[in-house]
């Protein structure tokens, strides 16, 4: 059940859900959709994002702070998925939401409103048994992330269980933009395509159109996070839509 990407290399683009509301998202991913934007990453905020830096934190906080829960994102899941039906959806979320929610619950809601798969940045491959089994039977795919300082026998799991797409991580540490793609990036690929034939895309840092295409070089597909939150931040919700999509496709060109 991989997730498709147009042209190579393809772009994921994540937004945290409720930042700066909810209908600036929904207007937002539409924006980056129809501006070059394969797959939404659509980030469930959560009170202590641990593995994101300071840009993405900044954003879970405010839409925390404006009443945003789970149940709100699965809401707006769904109207992207009616208004844009063949664009790739995947929600992003930490473990502890979808717990509250019950794991079966998640599944079967993330599955009708029509999500294609999910990302739970805290879940570990090796403890991943329940919620495999709930993603089988609501036909998604799990996407696990990769790190460079994964054993091969690690990687040869992940890339196993995921199905949509495997996501790479450039570098080891939180999110955040960086000057240039991480050399540990092509060597992470590369070891992964042993063990799997899905698209490999590559995240965390990677933030204008010369990060996409030293991506594109080595891999199936580009994630870009805390420039994206970081360019809504800075804008006004009237401006937001339009200022991610003219981003979207400068990455494009």
């Amino acid at each position: 059940m991989a997730i498709k990407f147009k042209k190579k290399p393809g772009i994921v683009a994540y937004l945290t859900a409720g930042d700066p509301n909810l209908a600036t998202t929904r207007d937002i991913a539409l924006a980056a959709i129809d501006n070059g934007a394969d797959v939404i990453e659509l980030g469930v905020p959560f009170s202590d994002p641990l593995a994101d830096g300071p840009v993405i934190q900044r954003a879970s906080e405010r839409a925390v702070a404006k009443g945003t829960r789970l149940t709100d994102v699965l809401g707006l899941a769904k109207e992207l998925r009616a208004a844009r039906p063949s664009a790739g959806l995947v929600l992003f979320s930490y473990l502890n939401p979808v717990v509250r929610m019950g794991m079966k619950t998640f599944c079967a809601k993330a599955a009708e409103v029509g999500a294609d798969g999910v990302l739970l940045t805290d879940m570990i491959v090796e403890e991943a048994c329940e919620y495999l089994e709930a993603m089988k039977e609501h036909l998604l795919a799990p996407v696990f992330l990769a790190a460079p300082t994964s054993p091969d026998a690690r990687l040869k799991a992940i890339a196993g269980a995921s199905q949509g797409f495997v996501y790479a991580i450039s570098r080891v540490g939180i999110t955040g933009t960086q000057q240039k793609v991480a050399g540990d990036a092509a060597e992470l690929v590369a070891r992964l395509r042993q063990f799997t034939e899905l698209p490999i895309a590559v995240g965390f840092g990677i933030s204008n159109a010369e990060h996409v295409k030293a991506v594109g070089e080595f891999a199936d597909a580009a994630i870009i996070g805390s420039a994206l939150v970081a360019l809504i931040e800075k804008s006004t919700p009237e401006e937001s839509p339009a200022a991610v999509g003219r981003f979207i496709a400068g990455l494009r060109s």
